[in-house]
């Protein structure tokens, strides 16, 4: 594999070369061999999942995966997800493979879940957490990304919150994964096709919050529809009382209600930014490329500009109304986008920091974290060598996000020498793999930035990670950070998460 990658790689200088050679002189200040070492990174983990283990390992779990998905679409008629993209697991749908069997090998404990959306649409989702830590955790809720993306691709952030003390919910939008494709009777077509109408990635994550933070004494039903105003309830009522849905949140008895974080990738990104705005019980927001507006269409397009958002809700218009920010939230983004390809010119520095900056306006804390030679995908781990990211991407991204719930939903004053470290300007595992042995893992085309208020009450904001400022400082924390090596750590073998009772008969990714 090094062979055919050295071979991509210097395919991909002429090609650069070419390019900048052609374009417009609004170019001539970049330099095409850096931009092509740059742009070198995204073929990090293509190398990674292409190595013959992984291959080897992949192919079977996507197989095991395709065969549960089959049953239970054929034993659940009234599911239909077989039209959705990645319905089955199979190949590049299986997410990092290396994080499979977690709860079979002590690593945590997780359960599947069904519940019914607004629109009558069966949801289908995982909840996280671990047998050792406090008796009440903190939640974060994980909003996928459209189109290429089913939850498994985010059980490397899900299980390393996890290890963190929270308890997380991930989930398939409608219209991905193992979600309905559609809605039921008179909202059949609501939420479809999900990239034109969003909703279900705005919506969705609402219906998320609602059944995370429900239990046995308040049972999940879902509210009316956003179209009609059609309630749905009898489906989820009449699916639990058959053993399909779940009635309420198997790990309810962990979790503290009252600390609510959301996270969200691309358009679940945009949902989270708006949600996490509008819904009170929410603390704070992470957005993986890239943080949005409070309004209903107000994420950015990664790499395109234009906005993402949701249609209307004519049944009741005041659920979607534009707010004002006051929750604090980061986004974290990346050099390139999707799919990923080579800059033409010099990119505006402030380009992916707008709405970062408009939250500082508002006098609310933020940050905007770029990736330097990363891609949209850094975010969604999708294991093909086709599709470019970048190896320490998902690393850094689990760091911060972490950190920022630590600080703005667990209330840890720890957390400020986590966010203000300066491990990421000299990552030793970033510098290992880098074309020029950089182990700076911030970009050099973007600022990154953070903008916060210390825990005895200072303000502190840095608007250039990558140069550094005064406060950065060593966290103390183990000199290599891995998502990895986290998530498989061993459980504890008592605790809190004991009380969590077997899990049901409709698991596909029984773990």
């Amino acid at each position: 594999m090094a062979a055919r990658t050295s071979v991509r790689i210097a395919a991909l200088a002429t090609v650069a070369v070419a390019a900048f050679g052609a374009s417009a002189a609004g170019a001539a200040s970049l330099d095409p061999k850096v931009e092509a070492q740059n742009f070198s990174i995204t073929l990090q983990r293509p190398k990674e999942v292409s190595k013959f283990a992984y291959e080897s390992l992949l192919a079977r779990v996507g197989y095991q995966n395709y065969q549960h998905a089959l049953k239970y679409q054929l034993t659940d008629p009234q599911r239909a997800f077989a039209s959705d993209l990645c319905w089955n697991g199979f190949n590049g749908c299986a997410g990092d493979v290396r994080l499979y069997n977690w709860a079979n090998k002590h690593y945590g404990i997780v359960r599947p879940v069904l519940f019914t959306a607004r629109n009558g649409a069966t949801l289908s989702g995982h909840v996280w957490a671990t047998v050792g830590g406090p008796a009440e955790r903190p939640g974060v809720v994980i909003t996928n990304g459209s189109v290429q993306a089913d939850e498994q691709m985010y059980w490397y952030a899900a299980q390393v919150l996890a290890k963190a003390g929270y308890v997380v919910l991930t989930f398939d939008p409608q219209g991905q994964g193992q979600s309905d494709t559609a809605g039921e009777g008179v909202d059949a077509f609501e939420g479809v096709p999900a990239q034109s109408d969003g909703r279900p990635f705005y919506d969705g994550a609402e219906d998320a919050i609602n059944f995370f933070l429900s239990t046995p004494a308040h049972p999940y039903r879902p509210v009316p529809s956003c179209l009609t105003g059609t309630s749905h309830a009898t489906k989820q009522v009449n699916r639990v009382n058959r053993g399909r849905n779940a009635a309420y949140n198997p790990f309810w008895q962990l979790l503290d209600p009252t600390r609510l974080g959301l996270a969200g990738h691309s358009f679940g990104a945009a949902g989270v930014s708006y949600i996490a705005q509008w819904d009170p019980r929410v603390d704070a927001v992470v957005a993986w490329d890239n943080l949005g507006g409070p309004a209903a269409r107000g994420g950015a397009i990664p790499g395109h500009g234009g906005s993402l958002g949701e249609l209307g809700c004519p049944a009741n218009p005041a659920n979607r109304t534009t707010v004002p920010i006051t929750k604090p939230g980061l986004g974290i983004s990346a050099d390139y986008g999707l799919p990923a390809t080579p800059n033409l010119s010099v990119p505006d520095p402030q380009a992916k920091s707008v709405w970062s900056h408009e939250y500082s306006a508002a006098g609310v804390d933020t940050g905007e974290i770029i990736i330097r030679g990363g891609s949209h995908l850094d975010f969604s781990y999708i294991p093909l060598a086709a599709l470019g990211a970048s190896l320490r991407g998902p690393d850094l991204t689990d760091w911060y996000t972490t950190a920022w719930f630590d600080k703005y939903v667990k209330g840890d004053p720890g957390a400020d020498a986590r966010l203000l470290t300066d491990r990421w300007q000299h990552d030793a595992p970033e510098a290992a793999v880098d074309p020029n042995h950089d182990g700076n893992a911030f970009s050099f085309y973007y600022d990154s930035r953070l903008d916060v208020t210390l825990d005895g009450g200072t303000r502190w904001t840095c608007e250039q990670l990558r140069a550094g400022c005064a406060g950065l400082a060593p966290d103390g924390g183990p000199e290599a950070y891995s998502y990895l090596s986290i998530a498989t750590t061993p459980d504890a073998v008592a605790g809190p998460g004991t009380l969590i009772t077997a899990p049901g008969p409709n698991s596909i990714y029984l773990r």
